[in-house]
């Protein structure tokens, strides 16, 4: 699905009221039945101090008030700011609200502040939503003050009041929300691992905006989702035969890290590539056919280390270089040789990134198209330290089109900038992929791909959606704690049957 920004969900709002049509005030209505809904799931029973601005994310709040309380749930409502200029819409269910018996509303102002906290309840911050584009400031910057110091549990909606939605929010007062009911469309500030603090656990509800809206509009940004996964899949035919599955090189592995070699194969192999081969040190050979007897090897001259190709690499459909090889200076070498002689796309992670990373005007050696794949700490040696997330995306994308290249941006949302300038966030993965190993797991899988003929750009989105797939799969196995990465692995197994 496309990634909008603020301005075009409010035109996917006002063409809804037009093409449906709908007044704005019941397509409000809708989106506080849908956060009613979740809320009764989540938190049946609980009470609610409901904090509201006089735009139209408090006239969210103030439906959310009213429904709640037809439901005979207790509710209290603090309108912020209550002199000041009003939406219709927030005017309209205020009405409505003080006309719902045993309404409970306070307006809060220097004199009727501070309040003293009910603990028992929980806070629902619909003070400014999307509506800001600046930082809060003056009695409202209080009020958010005054909710993060309390120990309540706060759901934010749309966005937490002070969390820009496009932008880098800086310093300022922003709520700290444990969960975020956002509407229809994840929005970019909700993506950035920066603002974790802020968002807590996101939740997309379908308000039901008008699907045709996306036809007629472009976005720069794009979440990978399993629609996305099925349009690129080729299925395999009938009388498809190992050659038709490319074969991959994969180029890994040093004196005591020949794990990342094996991790890298085995996903590699159980990506779909025909035939895999793993060109280790010496005295990795026989780790290599012990662990992983369906690939062939090749073994380095070097005992300990990787440090001279002495064959052809354009036979290969797609090779995979760095994990776990080292940077000694023969090491370092060999990926120059690589980089100069390989005419086609390659896939770099782990010491090849740190090679670069020292070597940076062999940058400009890589194939175009090729794939790199760096943690946030690998981009900032390759690129230099952002100042934020946004900025990290930016520069990310930026020189994926100066190099020609796919970067991964590995993290709990891993962004891939293309070189045309479009950049994809996944939605799959977990906090327990967060382990030794995952990483070069991932690398077979593209390496996998790409071998098998897919473009390089749905290579990377491909292998970067079923890496975290298979990673909620072994989540739900064995836990985020306890899992390693040999179970993403094992997990791949039973993805395209389910």
């Amino acid at each position: 699905m496309q990634l909008l920004n603020a301005s075009q969900i409010r035109e996917w709002d006002q063409y809804t009221i037009q093409q449906e049509p709908i007044s704005s005030v019941n397509l409000m209505e809708r989106a506080a039945s849908a956060c009613v809904d979740w809320i009764w799931e989540h938190f049946p029973g609980q009470s609610f101090d409901i904090f509201c601005g006089t735009g139209n994310n408090g006239g969210d709040g103030l439906a959310i008030a009213r429904l709640l309380m037809l439901m005979r749930i207790s509710v209290k409502v603090y309108i912020v700011n209550a002199a000041g200029k009003a939406s219709g819409d927030f005017s309209t269910n205020l009405e409505r609200l003080k006309a719902t018996p045993g309404a409970n509303i306070t307006e809060l102002n220097p004199g009727t502040f501070p309040l003293t906290p009910d603990q028992s309840a929980i806070i629902i911050d619909a003070l400014l939503g999307t509506g800001i584009n600046r930082p809060i400031e003056g009695f409202t910057g209080k009020i958010v003050d005054f909710i993060n110091h309390q120990s309540n549990k706060v759901i934010a909606i749309d966005m937490p009041s002070g969390l820009q939605s496009d932008t880098y929010s800086g310093n300022t007062n922003i709520i700290e929300a444990n969960h975020t009911l956002t509407f229809q469309n994840f929005k970019l500030g909700l993506l950035m691992p920066g603002n974790a603090r802020y968002f807590g656990e996101v939740h997309v509800l379908d308000i039901g905006l008008a699907p045709a809206y996306l036809t007629t509009v472009e976005s720069r940004y794009e979440l990978t989702e399993k629609a996305l996964f099925d349009s690129f899949y080729k299925p395999r035919s009938n009388y498809a035969h190992k050659g038709n599955f490319g074969h991959a090189l994969v180029i890994a592995g040093s004196y005591g890290k020949m794990g990342a070699a094996v991790l890298s194969t085995k996903a590699c192999l159980r990506s779909g590539a025909g035939l895999v081969t793993a060109h280790v040190p010496g005295t990795g050979i026989n780790i290599m056919q012990t662990t992983t007897p369906e690939a062939m090897c090749k073994a380095d001259p070097h005992a300990e280390l990787i440090t001279r190709i002495e064959y052809p690499l354009k036979g290969y459909s797609a090779i995979g270089i760095g994990p776990g090889m080292g940077t000694q200076p023969a090491t370092q070498k060999l990926l120059q040789y690589a980089l100069s002689s390989y005419n086609q796309p390659l896939v770099l992670d782990a010491d090849a990134l740190n090679i670069l990373s020292e070597n940076k005007t062999w940058l400009n050696l890589i194939p175009e198209n090729s794939i790199i794949t760096p943690h946030p700490k690998e981009f900032s040696r390759l690129f230099g330290e952002p100042f934020n997330d946004f900025e990290r995306i930016e520069v990310a994308l930026e020189q994926a089109a100066r190099l020609k290249v796919i970067i991964v941006l590995k993290g709990h949302r891993t962004f891939i900038a293309t070189s045309s300038g479009k950049g994809y966030f996944n939605t799959t993965g977990n906090a327990g992929m967060a382990t030794g190993g995952s990483g070069d797991v991932l690398t077979g899988i593209i390496t996998g791909l790409l071998a098998q003929g897919y473009t390089p750009a749905k290579a990377a989105i491909m292998g970067v959606y079923l890496h975290g797939l298979a990673g909620d799969g072994a989540a739900a196995l064995y836990g985020m704690d306890a899992m390693i990465a040999g179970d993403i692995i094992e997990a791949l197994k039973t993805i395209h049957n389910s």
